[in-house]
């Protein structure tokens, strides 16, 4: 019996497609955007609690979030009831903090990375005998998908840039008590891409804003307004990797669909404003808007 807890997106994307490569006996403990998404792709499920997480299970396997600690808490109970606990990584920064509860760090038995930069950064921070390469579930699924999609028809004059919404000050906010911790907020971004438009020399262009997880209704109604000049749609109403087949250019700051987007061919540019942070996402190919 394996035991899936997840709360956040990334993580959640990765799990639910380990569970659908791998058969075995699950139980789900899921709360926040993980339930949409593992809904979605393995239909509708029956979860617990952590609380009945009981003797049965012999692997508690997570993923990591900062909008809740509800991974955090599983690694602590199966420290103390002495199950195996196995967290995989779905990204490239921030890892300590993502195993950080109360001040103390949280590690399981076993940390998962999918792909050979994560593996190189894991080891630089964790125990080297620890941090275990593994196939990324979530980035075999959509290795799968794109060669197979045939993306929508467009005119020749057509350029369809799909902007990748980060919710950037509710994570500092919660993390560091400060929304302007790394130097911007998405707010900043969005702001910054837009002044900055004229050096990627686009013509007839359509934008799609896909909001994050997290974001509350109508967050980036603003946009629209602001920017009434451009043809702007706020949308997610397609999965992330049709939107991103869809697209000729993929903009964000360093949400991993960056990493997708490129995984997909795509052109990928990173928009975080000369006063935020430097970019960590170690992948080469995704280009810096600052630096053009």
């Amino acid at each position: 019996m394996i035991t899936i807890v997840s709360h956040d997106a990334g993580g959640a994307e990765i799990l639910s497609n380990y569970v659908l490569q791998n058969k075995d006996e699950y139980n789900y403990i899921l709360e926040g955007p993980a339930v949409s998404i593992f809904e979605k792709l393995l239909g509708k499920l029956e979860r617990i609690s952590l609380n009945q997480i009981s003797k049965k299970t012999n692997l508690i396997l997570t993923g990591t979030s900062w909008q809740s600690d509800i991974e955090k808490v599983a690694i602590s109970i199966a420290k103390q009831k002495k199950i195996k606990v196995v967290s995989f990584l779905d990204h490239w920064v921030n890892y300590r903090q993502r195993f950080e509860l109360n001040g103390k760090l949280e590690l399981p038995d076993e940390i998962w990375v999918g792909d050979e930069d994560a593996f190189f950064l894991a080891q630089e921070i964790f125990p080297k005998n620890i941090v275990r390469l593994k196939d990324n579930p979530y980035f075999l699924s959509l290795k799968s998908f794109f060669s197979f999609f045939v993306a929508k028809e467009k005119s020749d004059e057509e350029y369809r840039i799909l902007f990748i919404c980060e919710n950037i000050s509710d994570h500092a906010k919660k993390s560091f008590q400060n929304e302007r911790y790394w130097g911007y907020t998405e707010t900043d971004a969005i702001q910054y891409f837009f002044e900055n438009l004229p050096k990627l020399d686009i013509k007839s262009t359509k934008f799609t804003f896909r909001p994050h997880p997290s974001d509350p209704k109508d967050k980036y109604q603003w946009v629209i307004e602001k920017y009434s000049a451009y043809e702007i749609k706020i949308s997610n109403e397609l999965s992330l990797f049709e939107q991103i087949a869809n697209s000729d250019l993929v903009v964000g700051c360093e949400s991993m669909a960056l990493v997708i987007a490129m995984l997909a061919n795509k052109t990928v540019v990173s928009c975080i404003p000369p006063s935020g942070k430097k970019l960590e996402l170690p992948q080469s190919k995704i280009l810096e808007m600052r630096n053009l």
